[in-house]
């Protein structure tokens, strides 16, 4: 068999593949390199072969990410965060205020909601193209979103951080109104100290760090240095394991990322206890059906602060009872899946006109 050298081009290729792979194998990979949980539907001796291969790719993922990044800096990025690097390695600290902590921690059964702009989605469930940031950002506020992150990976998302900056700029000139500006998170592939500058002068007040892609050592000095120049810090768990690192290492906010059962996400909920704001990923169902919606009700009741939702917003367009507003909303509403159901007239999801569900007897 011939034999490839690892270039960032092979790291991508093998990265694009990833979605295909981890679809049909349906594996569970709890390795902390890798990061990406599937479903056990083939046996354990299945798994446990791929489960390698997946390791693998999660350390392509970083190498890919890392020769992006070296690039970018090459090209003169050093240069323009070069005064925010120097801030991140002084003395100085810089109290941080916590705006999205605040912001997605409401009272108890009360679930806020993280919405995350991207530009690539994956699946036959969704539309093709979706407005430009500085549409997209205003939707989100006016409709009851606690925050919004931004993709700014471009493999992943599509989105580079000139769509950070435009996300914040846009919630930012929203200051002195009703409802007023919401905290960005900058949602990238953060393997260097690098990104965390640049979050910070496209505007983010906070960035996400992924245990599946740091080891422990290597998040907890990123916290710190996002700490110095002000930035709160979402730590992105998939495991049991990671969680309770996530924990020891004082993560405020800690997003579950993990298609486990609301069981088990309940279990973590507990792990985590009463002074940090958990949050949940809610991945999007392939098809044109709203269950997400229902799940969102569900982790609710496990617990979670706020749901941390993407593709899923983007589904069914701008049909006016399912576009992403109306899907905040639906999520947010006081509503219980043993009372109700996310259904419109459609038969797809809550439609905007009624947010409580059609009451089941």
């Amino acid at each position: 068999m011939p034999r490839f050298p690892l270039t960032p081009v092979v790291a991508l290729l093998f990265l694009c593949l990833l979605p295909t792979l981890s679809f049909n194998i349906g594996v569970v990979s709890n390795s902390r390199s890798s990061g990406f949980r599937r479903c056990d539907k083939i046996g354990h001796s299945v798994r446990d072969t791929f489960t390698t291969q997946l390791f693998a790719i999660g350390a392509l993922a970083r190498k890919a990410k890392e020769a992006e990044v070296k690039q970018w800096l090459e090209a003169g990025g050093a240069e323009e965060v070069k005064n925010v690097m120097l801030e991140m390695s002084g003395d100085a600290h810089i109290e941080v205020q916590p705006l999205l902590k605040d912001a997605i921690t409401k009272r108890r059964r009360t679930l806020s909601v993280v919405a995350e702009y991207k530009r690539n989605f994956k699946g036959d469930g969704y539309v093709n193209e979706i407005f430009e940031p500085d549409l997209m950002s205003p939707i989100f506020r006016e409709f009851g979103a606690s925050a919004c992150a931004v993709m700014t990976d471009k493999r992943v998302g599509g989105c580079d951080y000139d769509d950070l900056k435009t996300v914040t700029d846009e919630q930012e000139n929203s200051r002195g109104d009703v409802p007023g500006p919401l905290p960005v998170v900058c949602s990238d592939m953060i393997v260097a100290d690098e990104q965390i500058a640049r979050a910070k002068l496209n505007g983010a007040q906070a960035v996400l760090l992924q245990l599946g892609l740091l080891n422990e050592e290597v998040l907890k000095g990123m916290m710190e240095k996002a700490a110095k120049i002000g930035l709160e810090t979402v730590v992105q768990a998939s495991t049991e394991e990671e969680v309770k690192t996530a924990v020891s290492l004082g993560a405020k906010i800690i997003k579950v990322n993990s298609i486990e059962e609301i069981e088990v996400k309940e279990e973590w909920r507990e792990m985590m206890g009463e002074d940090v704001t958990a949050v949940a990923d809610i991945s999007a169902n392939d098809n044109k059906q709203l269950e997400e919606v229902e799940e969102a009700w569900k982790l609710r009741d496990a617990g979670y602060q706020a749901v941390w939702v993407s593709d899923c917003l983007y589904k069914s367009g701008n049909d006016p009872t399912e576009h992403a507003g109306a899907i905040i909303q639906a999520m947010k509403a006081k509503s219980s899946v043993k009372y109700a159901s996310p259904r419109s007239k459609s038969g797809k999801g809550e439609g905007s006109r009624e947010y409580l569900g059609d009451i089941m007897m």
